[in-house]
């Protein structure tokens, strides 16, 4: 076999172009693109996902690879697989925002930690809820279902095809309303009862103004807050089934597929 300019110059981007979409995905991908993890570790994941789908995704009509064509076709598969990788992100931040939301109202905020994927200090009772969600994607085989809808997307969308302006920008958008309704009906059970419990303290400064209610109201919140999370905990499976459907749907819709 004689390997001649042309030759090579399709093997390259028969290869670059699909790793590309696969490498925008896992590194925004939950999970796979958390700082933890190596970048050797990510990189020979993105070169094995490569190699194995590369025999069923059709030969690229690439005549020059460095072009400004070229480089328009890299921009285009790295939308299209940070699109996907974004999904899964905003569904586990989901559940981030809602266990936020429950330590701010019970006092429980004050305990925070640093979060080893983004950075950024976020509550204890977030961390928890960010595991949580995270380990659930993970039995839920989340990284395969998303492994499967790149591969698939290939199909849908090829590349160099026209396919590409059929992305739902503005949908994609619009779906990060689910993220606030979601964490907002998982929290509303532990809001109104902490509700309930302040409006009581109030009851009991007025009856008793000499009363000290911050140095009593305060750990019996935080004693409350932990009770109440406990009693209403097992809505969360129920929420993260719910959410994770719907990102598979929109994903399914994002993409033209008909699922995982």
């Amino acid at each position: 076999m004689e390997f001649t300019a042309p030759v090579i110059n399709q093997y390259l981007a028969d290869f670059m172009l699909p790793f590309t979409r696969v490498s925008a995905l896992i590194m925004t991908m939950i999970g796979f693109g958390a700082r933890t993890i190596p970048t050797r570790v990510k990189l020979f994941l993105c070169l094995t996902v490569t190699i194995a789908i590369m025999p069923a995704i059709p030969p690229t009509n690439l005549e020059n690879l460095l072009s400004f064509n070229t480089s328009i076709l890299i921009a285009q598969q790295t939308i299209i697989g940070v699109m996907l990788g974004f999904m899964t992100i905003m569904v586990v931040n989901t559940f981030t925002l809602a266990g936020q939301i429950i330590a701010m109202q019970s006092g429980l905020g004050f305990a925070s930690l640093v979060d080893p994927a983004s950075g950024m200090n976020v509550p204890a009772v977030g961390q928890f809820f960010l595991i949580l969600s995270t380990l659930l994607f993970w039995v839920m085989d989340g990284h395969l279902a998303y492994l499967q809808f790149i591969t698939t997307s290939f199909d849908t969308f090829p590349i160099g095809g026209e396919h590409f302006i059929n992305l739902k920008y503005k949908e994609i958008v619009l779906w990060g309303g689910w993220m606030f309704t979601t964490a907002l009906s998982l929290a509303l059970a532990p809001l109104t009862a902490m509700l309930l419990i302040n409006f009581s303290f109030g009851i009991m400064t007025r009856a008793a103004p000499q009363l000290n209610i911050f140095a009593i109201g305060f750990p019996i919140t935080m004693m409350a807050g932990l009770l109440i999370m406990w009693l209403t905990f097992g809505n969360f499976l129920t929420h993260f089934e719910l959410q994770w459907q719907r990102a598979l749907d929109f994903s399914c819709y994002l993409i033209d597929c008909k699922g995982p």
